[in-house]
């Protein structure tokens, strides 16, 4: 397994554009993501960003219309096999046979993965006592909850002990006892070496287990944020208040960060000055300042000024990288 700091990115998306047939536009345009050794990225977005159709192009279950997924360094479509060896997935909504009960589903995978023997049944009952699952071995699969299922199919995705996980909205119907287990698991993968791109709508989770938060939206990459960026407050939001505001006044602003207005109140998404240096520029250009406050923003609101409104562009465009 890979250590952290590793050069090469365990996960590596580059370019990917995915279409489907009949839609008005691509479910994916462009998106490039790298995830390191030992790193958590959180992928976040509305529903219809993109977010499933990534993961699922990189988990080898839909083919890219154009550029390439990466895992472990092996191509998912020219090298399927070997890519898959290194890859574990847990799917948004896990579908398995009904009738058939957790502990023969499980040793059903463990075949599938090369396990056979007193090895492959000991790894199998470990996994579910590992998942919160070691009563319900028995139990059959129509019989599970949304979180059970979630849980076996992490049992499931972790059979090959994978270095790469695609971990689709996970965290969607866990109770918090459930939440807790998976945010420990992952730091515990973290500290291993492994790389998990994490989808999620739970975003102050996401933003308490990722070192990364890349934001998408309706396809396309918006911004990539770090850990640090929200965690120490560097992240945030100038609210300027310009009684004469007007183009000139918006131009200049846009040179200190991402920008939207709304009549005479301009917001600067994570300026790149000091709130006193752009108060004095603006009063050295003439305008007149009535208010300026930094506001420092959590993953929610900093995800919702960067999208905006339903119909609006999204701001930003940033890979992080």
């Amino acid at each position: 397994m890979q250590h952290r700091g590793s050069s090469q990115p365990l996960l590596e998306i580059s370019h990917l554009t995915k279409y489907f047939p009949g839609a008005s536009r691509p479910a994916v345009t462009d998106l490039s993501l790298k995830v390191a050794a030992g790193e958590v990225l959180g992928f976040v977005g509305l529903n219809g960003a993109g977010k499933t159709t990534t993961i699922r192009v990189a988990a080898g279950l839909n083919r890219p219309s154009a550029g390439h997924v990466s895992v472990a360094g092996y191509d998912i479509v020219l090298d399927k096999v070997n890519a898959s060896r290194h890859l574990g997935l847990v799917p948004e909504f896990p579908n398995f046979d009904p009738g058939v009960t957790a502990l023969s589903l499980l040793r059903r995978f463990a075949g599938y993965r090369g396990l056979s023997g007193p090895s492959e049944k000991n790894r199998c009952s470990d996994l579910l006592r590992l998942v919160g699952l070691g009563e319900a071995g028995r139990v059959r699969f129509r019989a599970f909850s949304q979180g059970m299922k979630k849980r076996l199919a992490l049992a499931v995705a972790l059979l090959g002990e994978p270095e790469v996980l695609l971990l689709d909205e996970v965290l969607n119907g866990l109770d918090p006892q459930g939440i807790a287990l998976v945010r420990r698991l992952m730091m515990e993968w973290r500290e291993d070496g492994r790389a998990i791109l994490l989808s999620s709508h739970l975003l102050n989770e996401t933003q308490q287990v990722a070192d990364r938060v890349a934001i998408v939206h309706e396809g396309r990459l918006v911004k990539v944020l770090s850990r640090s960026e929200l965690a120490n407050g560097r992240s945030g939001v100038l609210r300027v208040i310009i009684v004469d505001l007007d183009s000139r006044a918006v131009e200049y602003l846009e040179t200190k960060g991402t920008v939207k207005r709304d009549g005479a109140t301009v917001w600067i998404t994570d300026p790149t000055a000091e709130a006193e240096e752009i108060n004095s520029d603006l009063i050295r250009r003439g305008y007149h300042v009535r208010g300026l406050a930094f506001e420092s923003t959590g993953l929610e609101s900093l995800f919702l000024r960067l999208i905006g409104e339903p119909g609006q562009e999204p701001s930003g465009g940033d890979t992080g990288e």
